[in-house]
Formats: structure tokens, sequence, C-alpha cells
């Protein structure tokens, strides 16, 4: 009887914690949210969420020999990136949403690029490639920051950066066939992509706060 009760307890507990509604990616504030605000922040972390698992999927497609799905996983991957666009589209408009696509693919392309240069030991290409991603991503940081003056350019290099170097570190640990190591730079990916996401996504909220009244 004191088991139940005390199990009783705990899921009152956690309905409460939880707000009944809260979705599964909330993270804790400490002002009063919107419900408004809530999904918009909740829905573009699970689109970078996204980003980070159909990248660590294309990343077992294009590395298994004979592996059916990559061009599928590649089109998925790829349709994330219209996504995160689309959702920046309501506060920034639709030309806003379509460069941060066409940023973010190019990010993906360079990326598959990277992928084949180094599963076939191609050192040259693998330099070029990466220099090519690193200035993307410094594009990427330009344009956030251009469109959103909380955003600092220098605090969203390191952010992507940081995604950069969690990719790469997927791919290492694939092509060895450390798959410990790639449990730990997948997890590790996902903790920083859901910290980055936030980080953008409150930025909006603060310069657009008429937008997330309700």
């Amino acid at each position: 009887m004191k088991k139940l009760l005390l199990m009783g307890f705990i899921l009152f507990l956690s309905l409460n914690m939880m707000g009944g509604t809260t979705p599964a990616y909330a993270k804790p504030h400490h002002k009063c949210m919107t419900q408004s605000e809530v999904k918009f922040e909740n829905d573009f972390r699970r689109l970078w969420v996204d980003h980070v698992l159909w990248t660590s999927n294309y990343i077992t497609s294009a590395t298994t020999a004979g592996a059916e799905d990559q061009k599928d996983v590649l089109e998925r991957l790829l349709r994330n990136q219209e996504d995160i666009g689309n959702a920046i589209k309501p506060v920034y408009g639709e030309d806003a949403g379509n460069k941060l696509t066409e940023l973010l693919k190019e990010h993906i392309v360079i990326a598959g690029g990277i992928v084949e240069a180094a599963k076939n030991g191609d050192q040259a290409k693998l330099n070029q490639l990466n220099k090519e991603w690193y200035r993307n991503a410094d594009d990427i940081a330009a344009f956030l920051s251009n469109a959103n003056p909380n955003l600092k350019i220098e605090d969203l290099k390191k952010l992507l950066y940081t995604h950069l170097e969690m990719v790469a570190d997927d791919l290492n640990a694939s092509l060895k066939k450390d798959w410990q190591a790639r449990i730990v730079s997948i997890d590790d990916g996902m903790t920083h992509i859901i910290m980055m996401a936030d980080a953008i996504s409150d930025a909006v909220v603060k310069q657009f706060p008429e937008k997330f009244k309700k």
C-alpha cells in the first residue's frame, strides 16, 4: 500500500512538473513562457536534433559497403535543412528562410564530400573541403548575426565550429569502427546541438516578443 501511494505521489509530481502538456524537449526557464514561445523553441530544437540524427545516419550509410539507403537518407537530411529555413520564415520572411536553407544545404553537400574524401583517404581533398566547411560556418554565423542583434557572430562561430568538430568525430569513429567512441560523439553532438538551437531560438523570442505573447 505504501509503495502504491509513493508511486502515485511520484506520478503526481511528474505531471505537475511537466505542466500536463509540456513537450519532450522542454527546458527549464526562470520566466513564465507563453504557449507560442514553448512551441517555437521546442519545434526549433527538434529540427536541430533531426539535423544531427540524419547527419549521423548519412555517415552510417555512406561508410557502409553496399548500403542501399544512402540516397534516401541524403534526401531526408536535405529536407531537414528546408524545415529549419521554413521555421524562421514567420519572423524573418520568405527570402531569409530560403537563404538559411541554402547555406545549410551547402553545409550538408560539403559534409558529404568530406565523408567521401575521408573514406578514400584523399587528404588533399579533405583539407580543401574542411576549409570550405568552416567558411560556410562563418557564412551561417554572419547571416544569423546580421538578422538578429542578440546573436554575436563570434559566439555563433564557436557553436558552429564545435558542431563541425563533433560531426568529424562521428565520421572518424565510424571509419575506425570504434563504436564506443562513436556513441560518445553522437551523444555529445546531440547535447551541443540542443544548446545551439536554444541560443538561437531564445534570441529570436527576445527580438520579436510581440510574436510570442500568447
